[in-house]
């Protein structure tokens, strides 16, 4: 008889990515996916450990597993992911509840590890083994058929930000052999998938070398390109270092690479920049910017923002914000600096709280009218937009821009899996509302 596994995942795609992989490994020591949490023979948190909040968010969702299961069998309970890797055995003291604590460059022995688990044993699995991963996963088919689906083609980080735990959590710079991400993805589109999305630490630092030819991200995009059912295309996430020209001209060449660019910078301010050991300047970011506008000037930009890192002045933070100004992103990520433990800035002095919140308040503020503005030029229009869903417990469907912007839509559910003109009534800073019109759709 089958046993029940459930899964929850915090943070990025990669970890979404992951967590799917995890789902189609277990199925082979007879384990099945249960939606439902509070009937699981094995519970999984795989975990995120970017800021000091969502590794306490690991510990507050243990306590609420205990709990749901304070009169019921306990189930097998398993932190996995990076908060497992930098914790490690440190976890089972804290929370006794926790039986198995796992790294995310470990999840090739997990089946292992859970058939092998007894009562009252704890178990500690945080090699970075990469390599031995990714072979063990290439031998299982990946089971994701939904419209949209990620696809991991690299992993780890050699650049050694200094506020980042990831080269410690994902260990160095790794890329899949090229062959074995055209397979993967093959498999996916036979599965149904429309949209791929590439993953990857440093995502365009892609490199694989095979018979002295180098294959890059760019190399990647072009050979997905020629896949008839394979709609569109996106990458995530990126460094400016590694954004070369080759990735720069897929824009103009590609017909299903999609004109969004997400390219953390971080700060505006080369004195913080230097701090942080980004290794670029904001005048070779914009240099970046220039060049894919002079491209295509319908090409839309992301970024991630850290706030108040040590050492950040008024002057510093201003430069931040006349950066925003001038490039307008549409949809980014912003945060107070969370010193993590292990990371030089981790040992910094950190800016006052109250004067961080401020400063995180106004440039939200900011980054968030460009977001709403990007929704609103979208208001009274016909876009097209990639159906993914039935959205739960309602009629209308789920879909998305070629700007990665949230649709709710009224249709039939047989436009799922096609991309089609959708005719926008409403909008918020989030999401966009409307309707999907004609009578025919591009059948995807």
């Amino acid at each position: 008889m089958s046993k029940k596994v459930f899964i929850k995942t915090f943070g990025c795609q990669m970890n979404e990515y992951d967590s799917n992989r995890i789902l189609d490994n277990i199925k082979k020591i007879n384990y099945v996916k249960t939606n439902d949490q509070y009937d699981a023979d094995c519970f999984i948190l795989n975990t995120c450990h970017i800021r000091d909040k969502a590794k306490e968010k690991v510990y507050h969702e243990v306590g609420r597993v205990k709990k749901i299961y304070e009169n019921k069998k306990k189930p097998i309970m398993i932190v996995a992911g990076c908060v497992a890797q930098a914790e490690n055995d440190e976890m089972f003291k804290r929370e006794p509840y926790i039986d198995i604590v796992i790294g995310p460059q470990s999840y090739h022995k997990i089946n292992n590890v859970i058939s092998n688990y007894r009562i009252n044993e704890k178990f500690e699995e945080t090699e970075i083994d990469t390599i031995d991963k990714f072979e063990n996963f290439d031998k299982i088919k990946n089971s994701s058929n939904n419209v949209s689906s990620f696809l991991t083609i690299q992993e780890g980080c050699d650049k050694f930000c200094h506020f980042c735990v990831v080269p410690f959590t994902r260990g160095p710079e790794y890329s899949r052999p090229v062959h074995k991400i055209l397979a993967e993805a093959e498999q996916l589109i036979k599965n149904g998938v429309k949209e791929i999305t590439l993953l990857g630490q440093n995502v365009n630092a892609y490199s694989f070398k095979n018979n002295n030819k180098e294959f890059r991200l760019s190399n990647l995009i072009n050979e997905l390109e020629k896949y008839s059912e394979l709609k569109r295309i996106r990458y995530t996430t990126s460094h400016p270092i590694d954004m070369t020209d080759d990735l720069i001209d897929c824009y103009k060449t590609s017909k299903k690479l999609m004109p969004f660019v997400h390219l953390p910078i971080q700060s505006g301010s080369n004195k913080v920049l230097k701090l942080m050991n980004r290794k670029h300047t904001v005048e070779e970011y914009i240099n970046i910017y220039e060049k894919l506008m002079k491209i295509n000037p319908d090409i839309k930009f992301s970024s991630d923002f850290i706030i108040s890192y040590p050492g950040e002045e008024d002057r510093d933070f201003e430069q931040t914000i006349n950066l925003v100004k001038k490039i307008k992103f549409i949809n980014s990520f912003s945060f107070i600096f969370s010193p993590r433990p292990g990371t030089k800035a981790g040992e910094m002095t950190s800016i006052d709280k109250d004067l961080s919140k401020l400063k995180l308040l106004k440039i939200q503020k900011l980054l968030f009218s460009y977001q709403l503005n990007t929704n609103k030029s979208f208001n009274g229009k016909k876009i097209k937009v990639l159906v993914e869903n039935k959205m739960d417990n309602q009629t209308k469907l789920f879909g998305r821009n070629k700007y990665i912007n949230s649709v709710i839509m009224d249709g039939d559910e047989k436009n799922i899996g096609k991309e089609v003109d959708v005719y926008i009534e409403k909008f918020n800073q989030n999401t966009l509302f409307g309707k999907i019109i004609g009578t025919r759709t591009e059948a995807a």
